[in-house]
């Protein structure tokens, strides 16, 4: 029995590219189904801002011409196969070039409804025809939506069947009906509020949303979220109406990558067995490092994080000089809204000992913050999975969460009386509520170490790897391929009824030439002469 073949569209990727946790997502999760059942690509543009070390190893397969936006367009087809697995890129200077993947919305529209056009034309001569098309986030949304109208006469594409998956709702793809309609090609049929239309916009994650045969969000508890109002950016009507085919996944990450036994980014290696003198070690060098003064005794709280509303970055500000007469030390690790990197940066300049602002981004910095804090805040007003807090535990720090989205799926408040969790948590999006918790996980971490080493030693040995999330991903694919062949079968039944209903009919008709010949006699036969 041949593999299930699946193709992941994708705007980003790592190792190729990366701006967010999509990436992560694209990059690592093809490298764990099950090879003898699934085989699963990945196809993403061609950008220019690709390093040359990638791009270098690109080999050139074919190009053609396809018509997009009332002219020809120019596509190539390059191919790179990396840790097993097999990635497409599509070329096209005119579209993909430039030193970031994205530009404004405008410009992003189009390259988007061009890089979804591009994509259902690549594989109707790749020698690669996909069972399911696995589409992530609005930039991929288009593809659902052309595969049921421009692609829909050629017979290639039947039973092609798609996933649309949600990694963040707020970004919709969104803009005025007029721009959409004509970015995308599409009729004003299609601008309705049960296709595109959203908000008297129009919305290309919308189109997929609806056209695609499943839908899947990056963790249980966002999926149940979306349908409320308060989560749903408009579109919770539509995620209850298709309930019956969304589905929550938990994201993972990988472990192979993330192993603080054997991750060269950090200063010493270390496991569950050697975790008190791991992070002791790690503490130390990641306070030299940062010119904080040397104290193992102090509770100190990292923070990796796109400065942004959404973060909770809003509930620090508002009580950090309270957090501060705390005996701590503050890092914070990351860009984004400048009325918060001014704020930390400040807040450094006036608490010297106490505060690190690196606004800006650093990977292997970033792995030593894990290693070397006692604890991870990630205050969220929504999160839809999160993969800082996974990290943390992996690396032994403590998550201090709000219980939204996929923190609430990962992180299990700490229990002093049944010695159970991983991390600390608190419900309400307020900052005092998120101030106490931060005062009790400090008060645990200095008045109750065994139990504070426990529970970091719980964090590093749960599960979140992408193998958990696979199986689930194949789970899903299964039933879309069975819904297939039920449809198939369907639709055989149906035209074999079809045809034994008119075979009685053709029967009892009688010949045209018969029915001229007993006309021209009166209705009476010719006698048999004999002769």
């Amino acid at each position: 029995m041949e593999p299930t073949k699946v193709l992941f569209v994708t705007s980003e990727c790592v190792p190729f590219i990366k701006t967010g946790g999509l990436a992560d997502v694209a990059g690592a999760l093809p490298k764990y189904f099950d090879k003898t059942r699934y085989d699963v690509r990945v196809i993403m543009p061609k950008y220019t801002c690709i390093p040359d070390k990638y791009r270098n190893q690109m080999k050139f397969l074919y190009s053609f011409t396809t018509g997009f936006h009332f002219k020809d367009q120019y596509v190539g087809v390059f191919q790179l196969e990396m840790n097993g697995v097999t990635y497409y890129f599509l070329d096209s200077e005119y579209y993909f070039s430039g030193s970031w993947p994205y530009d404004t919305i405008l410009n992003d529209l189009e390259k988007f409804c061009f890089f979804c056009h591009a994509v259902l034309s690549t594989i109707r001569t790749l020698g690669f025809k996909p069972d399911i098309l696995h589409c992530h986030d609005w930039q991929a949304g288009m593809v659902p939506v052309y595969l049921n109208s421009y692609f829909q006469g050629d017979l290639f594409y039947h039973g092609i069947k798609t996933v649309m998956t949600i990694h963040n709702l707020r970004f919709k793809g969104e803009y005025d009906v007029p721009t959409v309609m004509d970015r995308t090609g599409l009729s004003s049929y299609y601008f309705s509020s049960d296709k595109l239309e959203l908000n008297r916009n129009g919305s290309l994650l919308k189109g997929g949303l609806v056209y695609s045969d499943y839908i899947t969000t990056v963790s249980p508890s966002y999926k149940e979220e979306i349908k409320t109002g308060f989560y749903g950016e408009g579109l919770d009507g539509l995620m209850r109406a298709r309930s019956n085919s969304l589905y929550g996944i938990l994201n993972g990450i990988d472990y192979e990558t993330y192993d603080p036994e054997k991750d060269p980014s950090i200063p010493f290696n270390f496991k569950p067995s050697n975790l008190v003198k791991g992070k002791e070690e790690n503490k130390l060098a990641l306070q030299r490092e940062l010119g904080l003064p040397e104290d193992k005794n102090a509770f100190v709280i990292g923070l990796v994080s796109r400065l942004t509303d959404q973060k909770g970055i809003d509930l620090i500000t508002c009580v950090f000089e309270e957090i501060l007469k705390m005996h701590v030390q503050f890092i914070v690790l990351g860009t984004g809204e400048s009325r918060y990197e001014y704020f930390f940066r400040g807040a450094q300049a006036m608490h010297p000992d106490q505060v690190r602002a690196e606004i800006y981004y650093s990977e292997a910095l970033s792995r030593r913050i894990y290693a070397g804090t006692d604890a991870f805040l990630m205050p969220s007003m929504f999160e839809p999975c999160g993969l800082s807090q996974l990290l943390a535990l992996r690396y032994g720090s403590a998550p201090i969460v709000r219980e939204t989205g996929g923190l609430k799926d990962t992180v299990h408040p700490y229990n002093e009386y049944e010695g159970t969790g991983n991390g600390f948590s608190f419900t309400n999006y307020n900052a005092h509520d998120m101030l106490n918790v931060i005062r009790y996980a400090e008060q645990t971490f200095r008045r109750h170490k065994k139990e504070w080493h426990a529970i970091l030693r719980r964090g590093m040995e749960e599960d979140f790897s992408w193998n958990r999330s696979a199986r689930e991903y194949e789970k899903l694919y299964d039933a879309l391929i069975a819904d297939r062949e039920e449809e198939k079968k369907r639709l055989q039944s149906a035209m074999a009824r079809d045809i034994s209903y008119e075979a009685p009919r053709k029967a009892e008709e009688k010949p045209v030439e018969e029915k001229n010949a007993v006309k021209k006699t009166g209705g009476r036969k010719k006698k048999d002469s004999g002769k």
